[in-house]
């Protein structure tokens, strides 16, 4: 299924993609190629072939359960300064 240069000009600009001339013409060869070999896997007859996973799916993360965290000295307990317990950083907005 060839494709045009022109379609390969407007794929380019939607992209925003600067191509010369060979450029276009190198990308039109292989669009089409890509397109032609998408044809043909069109055609293959898939009807007996099974459409699920040959396996199970395991789930990716663990179970979502609650547990203590840290206790807020051995949280400062890193911070170059602390104030009354907390993170003491340098101030962000100038009083005038």
């Amino acid at each position: 299924m060839p494709i045009s240069l022109e379609e390969v000009r407007h794929v380019a600009a939607l992209a925003r993609l600067d191509l010369d001339e060979s450029e276009l013409a190198r990308y039109c060869q292989q669009l089409s190629a890509i397109l032609d070999a998408m044809a043909k896997l069109r055609q293959l007859d898939t009807a007996g072939l099974p459409d699920e996973r040959p396996a199970p799916a395991l789930p990716a993360l663990r179970p979502d359960e609650p547990r203590p965290g840290l206790g807020r000295d051995s949280l400062l307990a890193n911070a170059p300064e602390t104030e009354a317990g907390q993170f003491k950083i340098p101030p962000v907005f100038e009083a005038d």
